[in-house]
């Protein structure tokens, strides 16, 4: 091994109540890809952010190219060549994509911003990770997987030696991830460290060189890449393993159109698409970002106007203008984003399952508490919720966790079609085989559910049939048994199948 360039010594982390890391000692090589796996809560961010200067340990010594380190800010983590990629996307939603990029460092010249300049390295800085935007479009104007890319950017173009990635492919296609390797490895011939964080493992056996497991903050094992096997892996991160899991519903015959889309169109976004979801019955959507997967979900449950077609719920033709009537009509949608989207994360556990219900749960101006907690306790025992009580905030959950609720939240109301946007997005192994269960349980119990993924695996193993979009239209539809993530891709990127390709040539 090289020499290391980071060394943890017994690295101990404490916040109120919770022991995010206990003791934690291993090394990282100098240049080297290092990953960290371990379940939600392992501790594994919470390392990331001593490394980055965010958070300071209670216990042990961090060590930086053999020298004991105490950064107090992340400025100073940023002045000895340190950066990172969080999991969680930290921008000023209201500045636009070149301000975020240059916060704290803004090209002057004698007092005054030189925007020109900025905008130059903001456009090359962009160009490095794939990503054509606008620099002067504000953050908040942006997807999920765009904002996730301008802070790879961010990372990439300060030119750091140590780069710490939280998660981040959890919002990007296999297109955009494909892109991300080629400049992981790009770095690693310029001699720079890489601590990968991830719950993907196909992608960390890919990339990195060794892998340190954690398991409820404390320090597992360092295993070498090429010397172990994912299983191995997965035991380690949670003391037990996880089987293949073949869903249920897949065996059922499919039962009456539940979601009928008729040639629903909004110019620039979608056009033109059409598709039916039976009860029972997973159908994925599949597309790169910007095929307009999102937007057509969001349309669908009534956030976003559309110009033209129609829905029908149970062969009958509805008007959906709001979320509002979307749920009263039983449709339930998981946003991509549920920290930002689908959870009020100041807000209790049973207050974040009971927001669809308040008209039912209110009697005159007051709500029902005793019912809420007991929908609260029904819900959350049929999802296997863990949660320290109804009333814990649901921030203190791992991602897992969330999920569960704010899945439950569309289950309260008894919605029967489910709208799953990313559904394991930023999810462990163990917490994803559970959401996958309850997916397919719920398809089992009649839902008609629309799976929209950027993990492809996931939704050839979870759906029934799969519909892919391309630059907002259907570029075509694959039965479960004809469906393989070539064929996927060729669908998705608009390239033609070599049998296709040889026949126009005969």
């Amino acid at each position: 091994m090289a020499r290391p360039t980071l060394r943890f010594d017994r690295i101990s982390k404490r916040f109120p109540g919770v022991v995010a890391l206990s003791e934690v000692s291993f090394e990282i090589a100098a240049g080297e890809c290092h990953a960290l796996v371990g379940e939600n809560g392992a501790g594994k961010s919470t390392l990331g952010k001593i490394v980055a200067g965010i958070y300071k340990p209670d216990g042990g010594r961090f060590l930086l190219d053999g020298n004991e380190t105490n950064f107090r800010l992340p400025l100073d983590a940023a002045a000895a060549g340190i950066s990172i990629v969080h999991q969680e996307l930290a921008f000023c939603p209201n500045l636009s994509v070149a301000e975020n990029l240059f916060l704290g460092r803004t090209p002057a010249r004698r007092g005054l911003v030189r925007w020109r300049e900025m905008d130059r390295q903001a456009r090359r800085m962009l160009a490095n990770v794939g990503l054509e935007i606008d620099p002067w479009a504000t953050m908040e104007s942006l997807s999920t997987a765009q904002e996730q890319l301008v802070q790879i950017a961010l990372a990439v173009g300060r030119d750091a030696r140590i780069i710490i990635m939280d998660e981040p492919t959890s919002s990007l296609s296999q297109a955009e991830a494909d892109r991300l390797f080629e400049i992981i490895r790009q770095l690693r011939r310029q001699g720079v460290t890489i601590i990968y964080v991830s719950h993907r493992l196909e992608e960390i056996t890919r990339l990195c060189d060794r892998i340190s497991v954690l398991r409820d903050g404390r320090f597992i094992q360092t295993l070498d890449t090429t010397k172990t096997s994912a299983d191995e892996i997965v035991r380690l991160m949670i003391g037990r393993p996880v089987a293949e899991y073949f869903p249920e519903h897949v065996g059922r015959k499919p039962g009456p159109p539940m979601l009928t889309v008729r040639s629903l169109t909004s110019p620039g976004r979608f056009e033109d698409v059409s598709f039916t979801v039976h009860a029972g019955e997973i159908v994925g959507l599949a597309g790169l970002v910007g095929a307009g997967r999102s937007e057509l979900v969001r349309a669908i449950f009534g956030i976003d106007p559309f110009d033209r077609g129609g829905i029908d719920l149970s062969g009958r033709p509805v008007l959906i203008r709001s979320p509002r009537e979307a749920v009263r009509h039983g449709i339930g949608l998981l946003p991509e984003d549920r920290k930002r989207q689908g959870l009020v994360l100041s807000m209790s556990c049973k207050e974040n399952l009971s927001l669809a219900l308040m008209e039912r749960l209110r009697r005159w101006l007051l709500v029902d508490h005793r019912r809420e907690a007991s929908l609260a306790t029904g819900f959350f025992e049929r999802l296997r919720v863990r949660t320290p009580g109804l009333d814990a905030p649901v921030a203190g959950l791992s991602g897992g966790n969330q999920q569960k609720i704010a899945i439950a939240k569309w289950l309260a109301p008894e919605c029967k079609v489910l709208i799953l946007d990313e559904p394991t997005r930023g999810v462990d192994v163990g917490a994803k085989a559970e959401i996958h269960a309850l997916i397919d349980r719920l398809a089992a119990e009649g839902h008609a559910i629309l799976l929209i993924s950027s993990e492809l695996p996931e939704v050839l193993n979870l759906s029934t049939r799969i519909i892919v979009l391309a630059r907002g239209r259907i570029a075509g539809e694959l039965p479960r048994e004809r469906a393989d993530q070539e064929s996927l891709m060729r669908l998705m990127a608009n390239v033609p199948s070599p049998q296709s390709s040889s026949q126009r040539r005969a």
